[in-house]
């Protein structure tokens, strides 16, 4: 039998630093020359290229910690709808080879290759095409893990950037996670990483040798999460966005809370996490439910349909906070809550003419999407939002 006959066969696609090699495309001039994409004078790293990696300058870093890092760079705000058509464009290209794609970003996606060796050959050399046919016809760089699930092909795919290409056959997945840092997980966070370094955890090799439930004595339900995660498992399936009904995110509080200030800030970083996943799958929603559970455990919900379907943060933020305090009745404590969006559509390209802030909005909520993917949600926040 074949290796990856009896296996699934998953890529994970992620261009190389992005937005600054659309940036060189654009604008041939800047190849060979450090290439920084940031939000204005006072905002962050989206991007930087290679060249200017090695000044020290990344992604999340604020942009005047990188003028002084790199003075003779070249700093540019970028152009968010090239970036969206380089990205459709790739999407198109996946889609001439499975119908199971998921658009993780504008610059990364899995591709679900099982079942296509008779028409296209052994899933290898299938992404090796792609990854040729996006240097040919895009005239980008793109790095690509292989391997039986999205949790290990995402890994894979960022350990020789760029131009990458990492195969991981079936069964080998705890040794080749095994050697790697810890922080190589994704989820894995600053803050969870101290936590695990306290506990002697360097490795994913050191994680993978506790036991699950000392993980979960010391973590709680993510412990758990982390002990499948260093062992190479992950059921989840390549989820076209066409799937997708709804998108929503509950929080549940370790101690009942009354107090309306972190009640308010929970919700503000329930619709930013939301919204940022409703980008990802290139939707916008036109309904908001906030979802209200109490102490005793009863339950409320109450929704709102705007005019036309969003995907912007700023857009959500005030119904949420409408809605929550419209359906906060009850003097009891609060126990959990929730936010969701429904009544999906795909993303309009055409914004009202007469609303010259959404394009603006949308913008820097991509750009801080591009820098939580990377490096955490808790990399960069609004100040209004609790970190969950």
């Amino acid at each position: 039998m074949r290796p990856w006959a009896a296996h699934r066969s998953i890529a994970h696609l992620d261009f190389d630093a992005f937005f600054a090699a659309v940036e060189e495309n654009r604008d041939p001039s800047l190849r060979g020359k450090p290439v920084i994409v940031g939000g204005g004078g006072r905002g962050v790293v989206s991007t930087a290229n290679y060249i200017a990696r090695r000044y020290g300058v990344h992604s999340a870093m604020p942009l005047r910690t990188a003028r002084r890092l790199c003075p003779h760079g070249v700093y540019l705000t970028g152009h968010s709808r090239l970036y969206h058509e380089y990205s459709r464009r790739l999407m198109a290209m996946l889609d001439e080879y499975s119908p199971l794609v998921e658009q993780m970003g504008l610059d990364e996606a899995y591709i679900d290759l099982t079942g296509t060796e008779r028409l296209f050959g052994p899933p290898m050399q299938t992404a090796r095409l792609i990854q040729r046919r996006v240097v040919d016809e895009l005239d980008l760089s793109i790095s690509v893990g292989l391997a039986t699930n999205k949790l290990v092909a995402k890994v894979a795919s960022d350990l020789r950037k760029p131009a990458g290409f990492t195969v991981v056959p079936p069964g080998r997945e705890e040794e080749f996670l095994a050697p790697l840092p810890v922080e190589r997980l994704p989820g894995v966070g600053p803050a969870l990483l101290e936590r695990l370094h306290d506990r002697g955890v360097s490795t994913v090799g050191d994680l993978a040798r506790i036991p699950v439930h000392l993980l979960r004595l010391s973590f709680g339900e993510i412990g758990e999460l982390l002990a499948h995660r260093a062992r190479g498992e992950d059921p989840r399936r390549v989820t076209p966005y066409e799937e997708v009904k709804s998108i929503s995110r509950e929080h549940t509080f370790d101690e009942y809370v009354s107090d309306v200030g972190l009640l308010e800030s929970t919700l503000v970083s329930l619709t930013e996490d939301v919204c940022r996943r409703l980008r990802l799958r290139r939707l916008e929603a036109r309904t908001v439910t906030v979802k209200i559970r109490y102490s005793d455990f009863v339950t409320h919900t109450r929704s709102r349909t705007l005019h036309r379907p969003l995907d912007v943060d700023e857009a959500f933020f005030e119904e949420v906070l409408s809605l929550f305090r419209q359906g906060r009745r009850r003097r009891y404590h609060l126990r959990l809550l929730g936010v969701g969006l429904s009544n999906l559509a795909p993303r309009a390209w055409q914004d009202d003419l007469f609303d010259q802030e959404l394009p603006l909005l949308r913008e820097l909520d991509l750009k801080l999407d591009a820098i939580r993917e990377k490096y955490g949600k808790k990399a960069v926040r609004r100040g209004a939002a609790l970190p969950l």
